[in-house]
């Protein structure tokens, strides 16, 4: 249930409303924003992308690299390589592709993307507001098909396709999809201020979380994002609504986050607050059975 504020003109769910508020009806209810005061979340200057790139069009992986991959995901196999053309020759990079059985192959590639290309406009927003000394950058993914010509590469995997790009150094976890949070260090702090501000500027339509990457000198490199949406428009790491409540539900706010940014009015949980990414899809129904949710947890 959404209404239309009535000072900023924002479709919010009501959750952004105190109960107070909320009881004064369509047209005149104010959200806690406006009742609070805002600050100057919507600057009119556009900040430089904050997408960290390829530039490159070639990458070497070898048979060994490829059968014992470094690392994995809730649902992908990453392993690490070189690129050997373009602007960042000669610099590692990861291919990484799905597991079998984990998620629907159709879909995995496209709304990876679509997930990236929703945090690059949130990220792009939150680094305008200056609230960290570095700027936070996301590896926006490309998707590449291994090569049967090339020798170093395993013959069996020539024609795959799989997502490309920049490898991340001293990586590390901040937060995950259903609330949980690393309290050790102050950057995981700031990537919670991050996920809460992008509820705040979707007007609660959207968190993004999940947030993992590396700290550099100048800047943190995040990948592998998850969005939350009212809609579960984002596959099968998209908790919807319920992964929305049950994130606020864990969330304290730090000194990173602004005091008059959005947030549910009395969000519940609905999820174990673990630190894996956690799936779940619809299972098909069946003409003798009700819809039902399959959880799938990493």
């Amino acid at each position: 249930m959404a209404r239309i504020g009535a000072d900023c003109n924002r479709d919010l769910p009501q959750t952004s409303y105190t109960a107070n508020q909320w009881s004064k009806g369509q047209g005149l209810s104010r959200c806690a924003g406006c009742v609070h005061g805002h600050y100057t979340d919507n600057p009119q200057t556009q900040h430089a992308d904050s997408g960290r790139y390829n530039h490159a069009n070639y990458a070497v992986f070898t048979s060994d690299a490829l059968e014992y991959p470094f690392a994995s995901g809730a649902f992908r196999w990453v392993a690490k390589g070189t690129y050997t053309r373009g602007a960042r020759k000669g610099q590692a990079c990861v291919a990484k592709w799905f597991k079998t059985g984990a998620v629907f192959e159709e879909d995995y590639f496209a709304l990876d993307i679509k997930a990236v290309d929703k945090a690059l406009k949130i990220v792009n927003r939150f680094n305008q507001l200056n609230i960290l000394d570095k700027t936070v950058k996301i590896n926006v993914p490309a998707v590449w098909t291994f090569d049967e010509d090339d020798e170093d590469d395993a013959g069996s995997w020539a024609g795959q396709k799989f997502l490309c790009e920049p490898f991340i150094q001293n990586y590390r976890k901040f937060n995950s999809n259903t609330g949980w949070k690393d309290n050790r260090h102050a950057w995981a702090q700031a990537m919670q201020a991050l996920s809460h501000f992008s509820y705040h500027i979707s007007g609660g339509n959207y968190v993004l979380c999940d947030l993992q990457g590396g700290i550099y000198r100048h800047e943190l490199v995040l990948s592998d994002p998850v969005v939350l949406s009212r809609t579960r428009e984002y596959g099968v790491t998209d908790l919807g609504s319920d992964g929305i409540s049950s994130f606020f539900s864990q969330h304290v706010c730090s000194n990173f986050c602004r005091p008059n940014w959005t947030k549910p009015f009395s969000p519940r949980r609905f999820f174990t607050a673990t630190q894996s990414t956690t799936m779940i899809r619809h299972s098909v129904p069946t003409a003798m059975s009700k819809p039902r949710n399959t959880r799938f947890y990493g």
